[in-house]
């Protein structure tokens, strides 16, 4: 059983999603809104949105229906997420590590998954910030949206539904871990080539080689060799 709840604004779709999950009995419950004010991202960043532009969507689902480690929910949410991002735009769609979407090099969505428990049941609460319609990213030079990036407009209602039809089915059933690390390292953004990272301040040249189960990133560094990061510890610039 499936159900998505609309609030007309609200701080964080993250946060709220509690309420709804206090008197549902049900495996997927989503809440969006076009109107998020106090969006959170990973470690504590911001996540800012244009009111009646983009969407802010939050699914929780029930942690026990699943047996892969937290990481591997993780990579698997952001595969699906890119998935669904490809077919729509009929574009190629890349996964930034450890879970942004990336699109012509520009990121269009933040996603921030949580490990909660709520009334007696544990939950992965999947949040995300889809930028659609918004045209001006001037304070953000490495974010789009749909809309400047393939000059595609879709009607935001339309949007969430598919959306949220497509991840409840796909989370219905879940492939391999070696699957999901296969497909998540196959979509990586700027696997293979040469990059510009910030590690303790410092600047250096490397490339990523791979993503592995337990969430880390591998680098082959010019200075340093191949070594491995957890997120936080680097910083991809370009």
């Amino acid at each position: 059983m499936t159900q998505l709840f609309y609030l007309k604004d609200c701080s964080s779709t993250n946060d709220e999603i509690s309420k709804f999950l206090l008197y549902e009995n049900s495996d997927f419950i989503g809440l969006h809104t076009f109107n998020q004010t106090k969006g959170r991202g990973q470690y504590g960043n911001s996540w800012a949105s244009l009111a009646g532009k983009n969407l802010a969507y939050t699914l929780a689902v029930k942690a026990q229906n699943f047996s892969i480690s937290d990481f591997m929910f993780n990579y698997y949410t952001a595969i699906l997420i890119r998935d669904f991002l490809a077919k729509l735009t009929d574009h190629a769609v890349k996964i930034k590590w450890p879970n942004d979407i990336i699109l012509k090099s520009k990121k269009i969505v933040g996603i921030l998954i949580e490990k909660k428990k709520i009334n007696q049941n544990n939950y992965f609460i999947i949040g995300a910030g889809f930028n659609v319609l918004q045209e001006n990213f001037d304070e953000i030079s490495h974010a789009g949206s749909i809309l400047t990036l393939t000059g595609k407009v879709f009607d935001l209602e339309k949007f969430t539904a598919e959306l949220h039809e497509f991840l409840t089915e796909r989370l219905k059933s879940m492939p391999s871990e070696d699957e999901i690390s296969g497909v998540f390292n196959q979509h990586l953004f700027r696997k293979d080539e040469i990059s510009v990272f910030e590690i303790e301040k410092e600047r250096q040249n490397g490339i990523i080689r791979h993503a592995d189960e337990n969430g880390e990133l591998w680098i082959e560094l010019e200075k340093d060799g191949i070594k491995k990061f957890y997120h936080k510890e680097v910083k991809l610039l370009y």
